[in-house]
C-alpha cells in the first residue's frame, strides 16, 4: 500500500459510524448485510467493498462526506417513469462491492481497491445530512438519489439523508447494481421510491467476473417489486459480451415474468476503464435489443446513450392505444401527455410509474444538463 493509499484509507476510516446492517457473532466477528456478499468480517478486516470494516467487534460504515454532489435530470439516472422533467440532487461516496471492467465511475467506485483511483481523495467533501437536504431545497429539486458509487454499501448514510428528505417533501431513489439482500431492502423500504438496477448479463460466469452472482440480482428485482418499490432495469449492451439474441431475450423474459410494466433500458457501451477492446454499441444492435424487449411482452422499452438515433425508443407510449405520451430527446422532455391521475389522455389507461399531479408544471424543453456541482 503506497503512502497516498494510506492517506485515503485513514481519511475514510475516520469518517465512519457504527453500522446497523449487520449481525454480531462470537469472537468479535460480524456478518454484514448491506449487499449480497454477506461478508463475514473478522476483527481488523474489511468487507469486499473495502469501506465497511470491523474495529474491535463493531462494524464501521461510511459517514459524513460526499465524493460527488450534483443536480441531474431524473432521466439521466435513468428513471423515465418517476416525475419526468424533474431534477434530482445526486450524492455519492467511495467504494463498490463489484469491480466491473467497464465502470465509468471507477475513480470513485474502486477506491481502496485500485491504486489508480487514489485521486478520489481530492473529491472528498465533509458534509452533514442536513446540509445535503438543504442544498436540495435551495435548488428546487424534487428528489434525492444515491449514485456514482454503489449505494448499498453506504446505506446507513443514505437513510440518514432520506429521513430528512422525506420530511422536506422530497422523494428518494437508488441507482444500484442490484446486489442486495432482503435485510437491506427492508431497511430501505420506508424511504425508497425508486430503484434502478443494472442487469449486466444473464450469464452467471460473466457476472462472477465482475464480482457478483446473477441469482442475487434477479432476486433483488423480484423482491423490490413485491415490496412496492418502483423498479427500472438497465442493461448496458456490450458487443461480444452480452449482446446475443438469446441472452437479451433471457433478460427481457425474466423482467417480464416479474412485471410487464417494469421499464427496461438497453443502453450503448463505449470503451472505458479496463474494457477497451469491444467497439461502441451500434445503433443496429441497440434497436435489436429494444425490439427483443417488446417481443418478450414488456410494455416500456427504451434505448439510451445514442439520442436522436433510436427511433421511438426514446419516448413513452401508451401500451393500450399506442399514443405517444412523453416525447424525449436525450434527457429533455419535449412533450408530456399524462393526466394528473397518471393516465393516458387519449384512452384513459393507467400508466405504470410515479407521475406528477400537476402535469401543467412539467418542464418542457429544459436544458437536460446538470445544473449544480458542489465542491
Amino acid at each position: 500500500m503506497n503512502n497516498r493509499e494510506n492517506i485515503l484509507g485513514n481519511i475514510l476510516d475516520g469518517m465512519t459510524i457504527t453500522g446497523e446492517l449487520c449481525e454480531n457473532l462470537p469472537n468479535n466477528e460480524i456478518r454484514c448485510y448491506a449487499c449480497g456478499h454477506r461478508c463475514l468480517v473478522r476483527e481488523g478486516r474489511r468487507g469486499i467493498c473495502q469501506v465497511r470494516f470491523n474495529r474491535a467487534g463493531k462494524l464501521c460504515v461510511p459517514w459524513g462526506y460526499v465524493a460527488a454532489l450534483q443536480a441531474d435530470p431524473i432521466e439521466k439516472k435513468p428513471f423515465f417513469h418517476i416525475l419526468p422533467g424533474e431534477e434530482v440532487l445526486t450524492f455519492g461516496m467511495l467504494g463498490c462491492d463489484f469491480h466491473c471492467t467497464y465502470c465509468q465511475n471507477w475513480l470513485t467506485s474502486q477506491a481502496l481497491r485500485n491504486p489508480d483511483s487514489n485521486a478520489s481523495i481530492n473529491y472528498i467533501q465533509r458534509i452533514s445530512p442536513e446540509q445535503i437536504v438543504n442544498y436540495g431545497r435551495r435548488y428546487g429539486v424534487s428528489l434525492i438519489a444515491s449514485s456514482y458509487n454503489e449505494p448499498l454499501i453506504t446505506t446507513e448514510w443514505a437513510v440518514a439523508i432520506f429521513r430528512l428528505a422525506l420530511q422536506a417533501g422530497l422523494k428518494c431513489v437508488y441507482v444500484s447494481n442490484g446486489n442486495a439482500t432482503p435485510e437491506v431492502l427492508k431497511y430501505l423500504q420506508p424511504y425508497l421510491t425508486g430503484l434502478k438496477i443494472d442487469l449486466k448479463t444473464m450469464q452467471d460466469k460473466q457476472f462472477r467476473h465482475f464480482g457478483g452472482v446473477l441469482a442475487c440480482v434477479l432476486d433483488t428485482i423480484r423482491m423490490a417489486h413485491e415490496m412496492g418499490i418502483w423498479i427500472e432495469v438497465v442493461t448496458l449492451v456490450v458487443p461480444g459480451f452480452n449482446d446475443s439474441t438469446s441472452e437479451l431475450m433471457d433478460a427481457a423474459r425474466y423482467i417480464s415474468s416479474v412485471s410487464r410494466d417494469i421499464p427496461w433500458h438497453v443502453t450503448a457501451f463505449h470503451p472505458d476503464y479496463k474494457m477497451t477492446d469491444p467497439p461502441p454499441t451500434s445503433v443496429k444492435t441497440l434497436l435489436r435489443a429494444a425490439e427483443i424487449g417488446q417481443e418478450a411482452g414488456l410494455n416500456y422499452v427504451y434505448a439510451g446513450n445514442i439520442p436522436g438515433r433510436v427511433n421511438e425508443y426514446e419516448h413513452t407510449f401508451c401500451p393500450n392505444c399506442q399514443t405517444r405520451l412523453i416525447q424525449r430527446h436525450s434527457y429533455r422532455i419535449l412533450d408530456y401527455r399524462i393526466s394528473a391521475q397518471g393516465s393516458c389522455l387519449e384512452c384513459g389507461t393507467k400508466i405504470a410509474g410515479i407521475w406528477t399531479d400537476k402535469p401543467e408544471n412539467v418542464q418542457i424543453g429544459g436544458s437536460g444538463i446538470p445544473k449544480l456541482m458542489v465542491r
